[in-house]
């Protein structure tokens, strides 16, 4: 099993492999395409390079774009860092920014991301954004506790009666 291609490339290029079996036996693209259960027109491109390159042209070419810079080890230790919290990479207060996990992916790996591109590394990962609840300063838990245990129970809607 290759492991520079994804399981699923890996599938495809399995699918391509079988017409060109098929297309080495003579028989005609449509009747490839139907058995294979493709389109018609990924039946003549699958023809067309096997024609000219052989099984060899069939093959995957991977994932296309840039490889990842962070392996799957550098996701999972960097991951690690950020349960701890912001305050346990000595940040002074309890909340992740961008910035701070940039640092942080940066600190612990050497590989450095914009802010942007660390958003999408952690949506990847599973992670959502998480806005802090903002409550004011002159909240007075006492009294609210109070009012819900005493005051709230108290009131009650009307009976209304339409005639």
């Amino acid at each position: 099993m290759k492991t520079n291609i994804s399981a699923r490339s890996q599938r495809l290029e399995q699918h391509r492999f079988e017409a060109a079996v098929l297309f080495k036996r003579g028989k005609p693209q449509a009747a490839v395409a139907r058995r294979l259960k493709v389109s018609p027109e990924a039946a003549r491109q699958w023809h067309s390079a096997w024609k000219k390159g052989g099984k060899a042209a069939l093959k995957s070419h991977g994932k296309p774009g840039a490889k990842p810079r962070l392996t799957e080890a550098d996701k999972r230790n960097v991951e690690r860092i950020l349960l701890k919290g912001p305050a346990a990479s000595g940040f002074g207060t309890p909340v992740w920014t961008l910035a701070r996990m940039q640092q942080v992916i940066r600190r612990e790996t050497g590989v450095r991301y914009h802010p942007a591109h660390v958003w999408k590394i952690l949506t990847n990962m599973g992670w959502t954004r998480q806005k802090p609840e903002q409550r004011a300063r002159e909240r007075n838990e006492a009294a609210i506790r109070r009012w819900v245990e005493e005051t709230g129970p108290g009131i009650k809607k009307r009976d209304v009666i339409i005639m």
